[in-house]
């Protein structure tokens, strides 16, 4: 996309570290709840409402899936006490925001403002527990199945799935359709998962997905994903299943190129950022598979799967992929147009609302 100014010289841009970008900000409830969320509204970016019982591993997933912490650290987490905000504008593709919510605050207590807390909500996942609303997206996380059986995560899936919609039934809200989701920090289970919902948050998630088509038929290409780099979601993929070694290995081919471009990646002066235009990669595994990955924009990465055969015509993959970059451009310019226009919109309304309210007070 166009820019004045060279993004891959932005300074909050860093990785490898707990933090990419913008850093979160907290919100406690402390005091009175309309000064503590007072602010909060005031943009219009779509949100993650993270939700569950206390000690449900909330916190765990978010530093785990955004701010690359160890699973193992997890461990030493404090219990969440307050509204934790994490602002993902400026270092991920996904223009959105994770709010992480304590598991013993009362949302429905009068003193809270649900139109604050909702308003904006694109998502709402659910760590097992779940709260209604017919116009949110309700995800379950079924979280913390490391230790079961697969036979148990079946069992329990389904115990779990009958009872909500039980539930759901007996209070005359057939309506509404919660998506269930087994997960766990130890493995990609975790990003996975987050990377079905934010998709539900892609406008263009569809010509996204027949672009990376387009580009696999022509270039031999078995299966490739569109990777937001941070975070190691992915925003799109073809439309082949998602196979869960094959993502994994995606995965860590782009952990790889990352970790050693924040050790020889760097300049001397240490500026810049270890991820721009020029980066690429490909690794030949033994079993005659070649991963092959390429820079899109500072923000995502193309991770494509092919045959060593296939690579043989790595020009006219090049080729391909330069023509997939330019249409992967127009897309997400398009997308920054309508999300501009989107916030005109919200602006313009809202000073509306207030010459209304102030002609009713002089009225």
């Amino acid at each position: 996309m166009a820019d004045d100014h060279d993004p891959y010289n932005d300074p909050e841009i860093r990785y490898g570290s707990y933090v990419v970008g913008s850093f979160p900000k907290e919100f406690g409830f402390v005091g009175d709840a309309e000064e503590n969320l007072a602010g909060v509204e005031d943009n219009n970016l779509p949100r993650i409402l993270l939700m569950g019982l206390r000690r449900s591993g909330k916190s765990s997933i978010q530093k785990v899936v955004f701010h690359k912490m160890a699973p193992n650290e997890t461990l030493f987490l404090e219990s969440t006490n307050k509204i934790v905000k994490d602002d993902l504008s400026g270092s991920s593709f996904v223009k959105f925001q994770i709010w992480d919510f304590p598991g013993q605050i009362d949302y429905f207590d009068t003193q809270f403002d649900a139109d604050v807390i909702f308003g904006n909500c694109g998502a709402l996942i659910f760590v097992i527990d779940s709260q209604v609303n017919p116009d949110i997206k309700f995800e379950v996380f079924i979280h913390k199945v490391d230790g079961l059986s697969d036979d148990h995560k079946i069992e329990v899936q389904r115990d779990i799935h009958q009872r909500a919609t039980g539930d759901l039934e007996d209070a005359s809200l057939e309506s509404i359709h919660l998506s269930f989701y087994l997960t766990s920090i130890y493995d990609h289970s975790i990003f996975e998962a987050f990377s079905k919902v934010v998709q539900k948050l892609i406008c263009h998630l569809g010509t996204l997905e027949n672009l990376l088509n387009i580009f696999n038929s022509n270039s031999g290409i078995e299966k490739s994903f569109l990777f937001d780099v941070c975070s190691k979601i992915y925003i799109a993929t073809d439309s082949s299943p998602v196979d869960m070694i094959t993502y994994e290995l995606c995965c860590d081919m782009l952990d790889v190129v990352i970790d050693i471009s924040c050790i020889y990646g760097l300049q001397e002066d240490r500026e810049g950022s270890v991820y721009d235009q020029r980066s690429t990669s490909i690794i030949q595994l033994n079993n005659s598979t070649v991963l092959y990955l390429r820079e899109v924009n500072r923000f995502i990465a193309l991770v494509a799967i092919l045959r060593e055969n296939s690579y043989e015509k790595r020009g006219l993959i090049d080729y391909n992929f330069h023509c997939l970059r330019k249409a992967l451009q127009q897309v997400l310019e398009l997308d920054k147009r309508n999300h501009l226009n989107s916030n005109d919109s919200f602006a313009s309304a809202g000073e509306n609302a207030n010459d209304r309210t102030e002609n009713s007070v002089i009225a």
